[in-house]
């Protein structure tokens, strides 16, 4: 398949981005990949066309064909190429991943975000309280191998704890024992290893965003 067909605009620290990133390193689809100017506001003309209604990235083009917001991206990839499965294909086990996929974005992203921003952790603990008690007993929130829910919630994995580093403020701690072998299992596997932002890049980002911590 050539690189043609495939494109992608994102931006080198997003976990959203990333997600797609993630998704067709797994399925092994050749891609060309544009970095966005999000943290500027400097967005390119293309981007604008490609998602009028967001203007976020990221945008998966696929034969010119324009598709956004990650969660979407991640269906489409899964439905258009097949080889590794993304989501489950059990329609039960579907469903269950697409609502904790939704969770992860709709509830657990924001708390996340404001404990670090805002000081306030009560709401991102007991959501995050939630998703350990779904980990239990699993070595992903699929099974045995990455799947939809691991690759939407790759921020808790990877970007959370270098916001720990970065502020000194720490959200996963022992309370959370599933979830912290999961991050480290998730980090530790050979596609996302190899494609993981720049971790010191990534820390002297939020060092930036959080200067009074």
């Amino acid at each position: 398949m050539a690189e043609e067909e495939v494109k992608l605009h994102g931006a080198w620290g997003s976990p959203f981005s990333k997600r797609v990133e993630f998704a067709l390193k797994l399925k092994g689809i050749h891609y060309h990949y544009i970095e966005e100017e999000v943290l500027t506001k400097n967005k390119s003309p293309e981007l604008l066309k490609y998602n009028p209604v967001h203007k976020k990235i990221p945008v998966l083009l696929h034969k010119g064909r324009p598709i956004a917001e990650s969660q979407v991206i991640l269906e489409y990839i899964d439905e258009t190429w097949k080889g590794y499965p993304i989501l489950p294909q059990e329609p039960y086990e579907r469903a269950t991943a697409r609502f904790w996929a939704r969770f992860i974005d709709e509830k657990c992203w924001p708390s996340v975000w404001s404990s670090f921003s805002e000081g306030k952790k009560e709401e991102a603990i007991e959501n995050l309280k939630l998703l350990e008690k779904e980990l239990e007993g699993k070595k992903f929130f699929g099974g045995e191998k990455i799947g939809f829910v691991d690759i939407v919630a790759n921020f808790i994995a990877y970007w959370v704890p270098l916001i720990e580093e970065a502020t000194g403020k720490q959200l996963l701690g022992e309370e959370f024992p599933a979830l912290c072998r999961w991050k480290d299992e998730y980090v530790s596997s050979a596609v996302i290893k190899e494609h993981l932002p720049s971790r010191d890049k990534l820390v002297a980002h939020f060092r930036a965003r959080f200067p009074s911590n």
